[in-house]
């Protein structure tokens, strides 16, 4: 038999931070009444007044005993004991549904819960969240990793449609390769971003992100429409004494910034080969320089 959402749910909500109160507020206003919530610092108390306004702020045990929905929006390391503590704690009521935002877990981490006769749902939005007002416009059409029983899947999937947003089925088993390929393009984005502006800064750049701007959005757009097709630069053209020149003026200036131009190098030059973008007999020269300090002259 397929469970299907009802109507209208009300909602508990553990956790107010940057993604629950965003998330809460998004199910609010899809017309599922939000009836408690949990905070454990002022700044969540604060989001949750903002987000959710007049919505009672009670103890963890509380938020659960007349919701339909509970939404556990706690960091991924908490996750796990802190369901199970609540279900050693008896506020489960079965057949209630409890969602997790986590993107590194599926329904698994909902287990305990599930056994007390909870609807586990695992439905993790894929954005970065500044837990303001200006996210609930950005859920519009953004992809939710959903994970759920098969049963329930229409309700899941029902339940991010009304969000505004786009539900992308993931297996259970794929949950953490999922997580980790995210992690690997937004965390490591960011980090390449300001690596990049700070040595632009060395080089007496004024406004780096504004120089920047252009071209990544550009190399951004390419990758994903084109993808190791859209690779340019002396890497991909195996210019081993650009590269050479590059490795020498960032290690001038940054140890940590030579050693990511390096490995990033590699793992560029490796996938230029498979591509045919980069010729066997250009990328032994660029891998020599990739892994010495020698001139390829």
């Amino acid at each position: 038999m397929i469970v299907t959402a009802p109507p209208r749910l009300r909602v508990g909500v553990i956790g107010t931070g940057r993604a629950g109160s965003v998330i809460a507020a998004a199910l609010q206003r899809a017309g599922h009444p939000v009836i408690a919530a949990s905070a454990v610092s002022d700044l969540s108390r604060l989001r949750a007044q903002a987000l959710l306004p007049n919505t009672p702020i009670v103890d963890l045990a509380e938020v659960a005993v007349s919701a339909d929905l509970v939404l556990v929006a706690v960091p991924d390391d908490a996750l796990i004991g802190l369901v199970q503590g609540l279900a050693m704690a008896g506020v489960v009521t079965p057949g209630q549904f409890w969602m997790h935002l986590s993107g590194r877990y599926g329904i698994q981490a909902l287990d305990a819960v599930t056994k007390e006769g909870a609807l586990p749902l695992a439905v993790h939005p894929v954005m970065s969240f500044t837990g303001t007002s200006i996210d609930l416009s950005r859920l519009t059409d953004c992809p939710f990793g959903v994970t759920a029983p098969e049963a329930l899947r229409t309700a899941a999937e029902a339940l991010v449609i009304e969000m505004g947003g786009e539900p992308v089925w993931v297996p259970e088993a794929s949950r953490p390769l999922y997580h980790a390929a995210l992690a690997f393009g937004s965390n490591f984005l960011i980090t390449l971003v300001a690596q990049s502006t700070e040595l632009l800064q060395r080089a007496g750049i004024d406004q780096p992100q504004r120089v920047l701007g252009p071209l990544l959005g550009a190399s951004l757009d390419n990758a994903l429409r084109l993808g190791d097709q859209a690779l340019t630069g002396p890497v991909a053209r195996g210019d081993a004494r650009s590269v050479a020149a590059h490795i020498e003026v960032i290690g001038n200036e940054s140890s940590a910034a030579e050693a990511a131009y390096r490995a990033l190098a590699r793992v560029t030059a490796d996938r230029a080969v498979e591509a045919g973008l980069l010729s066997a007999s250009l990328a032994g020269p660029l891998l020599e320089v990739l892994n010495s300090h020698g001139d390829p002259s």
